[in-house]
């Protein structure tokens, strides 16, 4: 809706303010003011340090960091060249193909995260796939879990494709399979590089199906986050998210700048 009036611009700016600060910027602040203290007994923290840093930033919680960061790219590989794949698949498709791609994509995300993890834990535990115990199941449960947003982002942006391009790369004598490497890949590049920025988010923070699959040489820091938390370590856990969600941003402003750069290609 747009707004004409300054007055009505401001009163908008103030709703959203008014939503924006309780919902999202409130919690996020009092997670980074509890990995800064050693006490919150009253209204505000005490104790200012940065020693909660220390620990998160060295041994157990380093490698974490690690594993989550190996797992969140190699996921977000695997997810966005299956989901892209299959939605160019898809896009030669009939009406009911695409509607049966997209319920399978989709699925993941229609239930619950912890489901996904029962299936892939009886899935790989027996032969010919016995994955159950390595860093390699925790991955492919990562990789189920986010592909279905690189397959709905590469299908949205083919759904917006000029076919102009393509036609007149193949009125040109170009064989499909050109058409598609030299033409229709870097039309989507932009698209491609917002699914795996997202990817990568999703994968980074999953923890319900990844508490069912991990081995213990292989911690995802939201494990990490969790376990100490749960043994009473608020403001270290705390120290621990900061530098999750610093990671993450890191890798998305990245990606993004990588985006800018496509598009304008």
């Amino acid at each position: 809706m747009l707004v004409h009036t300054a007055r009505g611009r401001w009163i908008l700016r103030g709703v959203f303010l008014v939503l924006f600060l309780p919902l999202f910027a409130l919690p996020l602040l009092v997670v980074v003011a509890a990995s800064f203290s050693t006490n919150w007994s009253g209204a505000f923290p005490s104790g200012p340090t940065t020693g909660h840093y220390t620990a998160a930033l060295r041994g157990e919680a380093l490698q974490a960091l690690t594993t989550s960061v190996v797992t969140a790219v190699t996921a977000s590989l695997l997810a966005l060249v299956t989901g892209a794949w299959a939605a160019l698949a898809a896009a030669a498709l009939g009406r009911r193909g695409r509607r049966l791609l997209d319920a399978l994509f989709m699925l993941p995300v229609a239930v619950p995260s912890v489901v996904v993890g029962l299936a892939v834990l009886v899935a790989f535990s027996q032969s010919p796939f016995l994955l159950n115990g390595t860093r390699w199941i925790v991955i492919v449960a990562h990789t189920v879990l986010v592909t279905a947003f690189a397959y709905q982002s590469v299908s949205a942006a083919l759904l917006r494709l000029d076919p102009v391009y393509e036609q007149a790369a193949a009125g040109l004598g170009a064989r499909p399979a050109r058409v598609l490497w030299r033409v229709r890949l870097p039309l989507l590049l932009p698209s491609l590089s917002a699914a795996a920025g997202l990817c990568f988010a999703l994968s980074m923070g999953e923890l319900s199906a990844t508490m069912m699959l991990y081995p213990p040489d292989w911690t995802p820091l939201p494990v990490l986050i969790f376990t100490a938390t749960d043994r009473g370590s608020l403001f270290t856990g705390s120290a621990i998210a900061v530098v999750l969600m610093a990671t993450t941003l890191l890798v998305l402003l990245a990606v993004s700048r990588l985006r800018t750069r496509a598009t304008f290609r």
